[in-house]
């Protein structure tokens, strides 16, 4: 199921608009051979050239998306110190 697609839209060297996206999908956990197994959270990259997923387990996605909340956090703390010099 494709739960969230984050496109991208920008220009190349000649000029012309290019779109990246990447889009988020899952898959449910199930029983697979009475055993129960893990859902499936799959990170596909998409270009005007081709496309590429990375599937990751629950805990590997819970990894990236506390490193990923923490560099944003600590980027927009910069700016904000970038914006507080510029103001003096």
């Amino acid at each position: 199921m494709i739960e969230d697609e984050l496109n991208h839209w920008y220009k190349n060297e000649k000029g012309e608009s290019c779109r990246s996206g990447l889009r988020i999908e899952t898959d449910d956990p199930q029983l697979n051979n009475g055993f129960p197994r893990d859902g499936l959270i799959t990170l596909r990259l998409v270009n005007g050239i081709g496309a590429i997923g990375f599937r990751l387990n629950p805990d590997e996605a819970l990894r990236l998306g506390t490193l990923l909340l923490s560099i944003a956090k600590e980027q927009i703390n910069k700016k904000r110190g970038l914006w507080q010099r510029f103001e003096e």
